[in-house]
């Protein structure tokens, strides 16, 4: 059974950073093979992708709102990928989304909560 498990998220004050962190587990195939990305969705908004990276990172692609100070990164040794933010502003404020891609199969975890606010 696939899991992917987000981790990091939480209140923060305007301007801080912060890192989130996706633990994979389940997969039948190798995690490396895997596109990694990571989505928010704020309220009332469509979910959208913030970055992703490509099997055995060799790509990575960001969301103008977040290119300059955000980086995506992953550990296929750990089955893992994180997404460090800098200079967070009440803008970022979502439900932040990990997920998984092969071919045609998606997985995707059950977010963890991210609010700007001071």
């Amino acid at each position: 059974q696939v899991q992917l498990v987000e981790s990091g998220g939480g209140l923060v004050q305007p301007g801080e950073s912060l890192r989130l962190s996706c633990v994979a587990s389940g997969f039948t195939s190798f995690f490396s093979s895997f596109v990694m990305s990571w989505y928010r969705q704020a309220p009332g908004k469509e979910r959208e992708l913030v970055a992703a990276i490509t099997s055995a990172g060799g790509r990575t692609n960001y969301a103008e709102s977040v290119k300059g100070r955000g980086t995506i990164s992953r550990d296929d040794a750990k089955n893992t990928v994180s997404l460090e933010m800098g200079s967070l502003t009440p803008e970022d404020t979502a439900v932040y989304y990990c997920n998984a891609r092969i071919f045609n199969n998606e997985y995707w975890g059950q977010g963890t909560q991210v609010t700007v606010s001071s």
